[in-house]
């Protein structure tokens, strides 16, 4: 086992930003969606609420992405920040094929 005591900040940041970009595309489609079947079982067609709605197939990964890398910074410069004291992470580090 390896002990970690430091991450490389934007690296993660990128890694945390694909993460949430990723929950975003969910969340948009849930959302998206979720509001077209309510509309058409509450009034039958589809308003222009609804249609605007469907913006949040683009707009949440956007957004999501956005506050992951910012997130991500935050954390991993949190992170190295206190692992001087608390003592870091351990990590399995294998260079064999298992």
């Amino acid at each position: 086992m390896e002990k970690s005591n430091k991450l490389r900040v934007f690296a993660f940041a990128k890694f945390q930003a694909v993460l949430f970009a990723l929950v975003g595309i969910l969340a948009g489609i849930f959302y998206s969606f979720g509001g077209f079947i309510y509309d058409l079982l509450s009034t039958g067609s589809m308003n222009s609420g609804t249609a605007l709605a469907f913006f949040s197939l683009l707009g949440m990964p956007v957004i999501f992405t956005a506050f992951g890398f910012i997130l991500g910074l935050l954390e991993a410069y949190l992170f190295n920040i206190f692992a001087k004291w608390i003592g870091g992470i351990d990590i399995g580090v294998s260079t064999k094929n298992d």
